[in-house]
């Protein structure tokens, strides 16, 4: 007998959030922190300016072993998986017949034949169906290390951990636990996300809080992704999104024989994408908002997809998908139609953070 789904799964560490005053809400099927007391600014400009830890375990990992495992993600996933070897981390999607992402997926090429799949938490089921493999989600904890100060705070407590590069993925013993680091994170600055066994994850998030580093919730995540201009899944990717359309063309391997939408992706290459991603800069604190109409010279050209107040700018921010063929230039204005009250902003150039000459 097939047990009932949860509404909501908690990860190894939600005690521990509710103990440190965590406000949690439902999330990709999650109960997620969302932010602690001092709430998101103080998280986000802890982020850019020291170190934070993510509870993250709301990700997904579809793990694939043996021989065959190479070539069954090569012929589902857009990137070319020749390009790195193991010890190594990359970025990747599945896409349906008609090239929208289906999801946006980290593979941590762990071992010779061994690869972590890490899909965005409410499509872990679907990315299973599409590359077999186990879900090993319930497994493990997924914490995510970032700042300019990650590494020093844990080289206090774990300084295995702090030797390991960008986008490498390496196996190690903490404490004589054993983990697997990758060099990689979703906020715009350096950092590291650590796997490990869900039964040692509170020792490990509560080590780092005494090395100073600062608990951060989903809504910091958030911002520290729109300042970095990264897509989020259901926003900047989704149905009817292509790579292309995301500004993403380098996360596909044009030269496969072989890939899921690969037909789709290239036809839409040889005809020209019908709209881009864009970033907005605004001059007020009103933060722009989903869904927020973009006019130009007098015309509707798009709709915004994500936006928000940016703490290190002090103004909004927003990501939109404009139509191809539109005449804005960076610096050219344009209106946010917020609610249908206009909301003037300017076309700027990505990331939003760190501005470019900084």
């Amino acid at each position: 007998m097939t047990e009932p789904v949860p509404a909501s799964f908690a990860t190894p560490l939600e005690a521990l959030h509710l103990d440190l005053g965590a406000k949690l809400v439902p999330f990709g099927g999650w109960m997620m922190p969302i932010a602690y007391p001092d709430g998101t600014v103080a998280e986000h400009r802890a982020c850019r300016e020291e170190a934070v830890i993510f509870d993250v375990s709301h990700l997904g990992t579809v793990r694939l072993d043996g021989p065959s495992a190479f070539e069954v993600l090569q012929q589902a996933f857009t990137n070319d998986l020749a390009k790195i070897h193991p010890g190594r981390a990359q970025y990747t999607h599945l896409l349906d017949d008609a090239a929208s992402v289906v999801d946006d997926i980290i593979v941590w090429w762990v071992g010779a034949d061994r690869f972590d799949v890490m899909p965005n938490a409410s499509n872990t089921a679907g990315v299973r169906n599409a590359i077999g493999g186990t879900d090993v989600t319930h497994e493990r904890a997924i914490l995510a290390i970032q700042g300019p100060q990650a590494r020093l705070r844990l080289s206090s407590f774990a300084p295995e951990v702090t030797e390991v590069g960008r986008f490498d993925v390496v196996e190690l013993l903490v404490d004589g636990v054993p983990v697997v680091v990758a060099g990689t994170g979703y906020t715009g600055e350096d950092g590291l996300e650590v796997a490990i066994p869900a039964e040692a994850a509170e020792g490990f998030f509560r080590q780092a809080l005494g090395a100073g580093i600062t608990p951060a919730g989903l809504g910091a995540r958030d911002t520290l992704r729109l300042e970095a201009a990264l897509p989020l899944h259901g926003h900047e990717l989704g149905e009817g999104i292509t790579p292309l359309q995301a500004n993403l063309g380098w996360v596909v391997g044009w030269d496969k024989p072989a890939f899921a939408g690969r037909d789709a992706l290239l036809a839409e290459r040889a005809a020209g994408v019908r709209r881009r991603l864009t970033g907005f800069i605004t001059d007020s604190r009103q933060p722009p908002r989903e869904g927020a109409e973009i006019v130009v010279a007098g015309e509707v050209v798009g709709t915004l997809t994500s936006g928000n107040f940016s703490p290190m700018l002090g103004c909004g921010i927003a990501l939109g998908f404009v139509d191809a063929g539109t005449a804005l230039e960076v610096g050219d204005e344009a209106t946010l139609l917020v609610r249908s009250r206009p909301l003037e902003a300017r076309r700027a150039p990505l990331p939003f953070w760190p501005q470019k000459g900084r």
